[in-house]
């Protein structure tokens, strides 16, 4: 079967759900994946031919019911690296790139040595923060937690895959007993964490590729209770970061006033709210002062 043919086979079964664009990203992501044959190169052999066509059909089926293709390829690229993802983590995002470049720029201007300095990623996942600060600052000594055990797998997988070393501990941020245990009194640097900050009356809001196949513990929070691991992270932080460390977190859009204010309340300075790319108010930076 001609891979032109299979392309229009895409747009037949996918038109009534994704933008035409989107259709074709789709397609040669695939075969350059699975065929190895780039956009370029189809130009140029309009009638290549491929004998085994079930993985682009299956790929195509899966899209049909919205997986997303980053689940499909089972990877993904991030700040420059390619990350193992499965549905038990979170496809990074490019806000989440923002977060890592700002810690780092910070990280960067402070004097690093091969002993002491120290960074916590709190909620890991996929380990994208964690890997990509290791993998930039190579004399740091980077530590990743998070609760589900299958996302940890994949963050240690990741690790291995760019060859970095990390300390991964898997503990609840919510349980105190786990995380004095798992730290032994440990100081950082930086925490830095992009923890679960949708609302559940915003789901309606999203797309349904997302909230049909991403982890929902690692999506959602109660409406009553939106700040639930900003409160537990930035408690945690105050006995946990070094003087003049910093607090970083990725957060919800409509919710950065709210941040301000717990922050002050808990003694922080020198509180920094950063907007994304697409001017939301996306990302939030705190000095602990003694």
């Amino acid at each position: 079967m001609m891979l032109k043919e299979i392309r229009e086979v895409f747009h037949k079964e996918l038109d009534a759900i994704y933008v035409k664009e989107e259709i074709d990203s789709f397609f040669f992501i695939l075969i350059d994946a699975y065929y190895s044959v780039t956009r370029m190169q189809l130009a140029l052999e309009p009638d290549y031919k491929v004998d085994d066509q079930e993985p682009i059909l299956k790929a195509l089926r899966l899209l049909k019911h919205e997986e997303p293709i980053q689940y499909i390829l089972g990877e993904t690229e991030f700040y420059g690296l390619s990350f193992k993802v499965n549905s038990h983590v979170l496809i990074p995002r490019p806000e989440t790139e923002e977060l890592v470049d700002w810690v780092l720029k910070e990280a960067n201007n402070k004097q690093q040595t091969e002993d002491n300095y120290t960074l916590l990623d709190i909620g890991t996942g996929s380990g994208c923060i964690a890997v990509s600060l290791a993998k930039r600052l190579p004399k740091a000594k980077v530590y990743a937690l998070d609760v589900s055990k299958e996302a940890l797998k994949i963050a240690k997988q990741n690790a291995d895959l760019n060859h970095v070393t990390i300390e991964f501990i898997e503990a609840s941020i919510l349980n105190t007993e786990t995380i004095n245990s798992g730290f032994k009194n440990l100081k950082f640097d930086i925490i830095v964490s992009n923890p679960p900050y949708i609302r559940e009356q915003e789901k309606e809001l999203m797309k349904p590729n997302v909230v049909n196949n991403e982890p929902h513990l690692a999506l959602f929070v109660k409406d009553e209770n939106p700040l639930q691991f900003y409160e537990a992270i930035t408690e945690f932080a105050l006995s946990s970061l070094k003087d003049t460390g910093l607090l970083f977190f990725e957060i919800n859009e409509y919710l950065g006033n709210d941040m301000i204010q717990l922050l002050k309340k808990n003694d922080f300075n020198d509180i920094k709210l950063k907007q994304d790319i697409f001017k939301k108010d996306r990302m939030i930076k705190a000095m602990l002062m003694d």
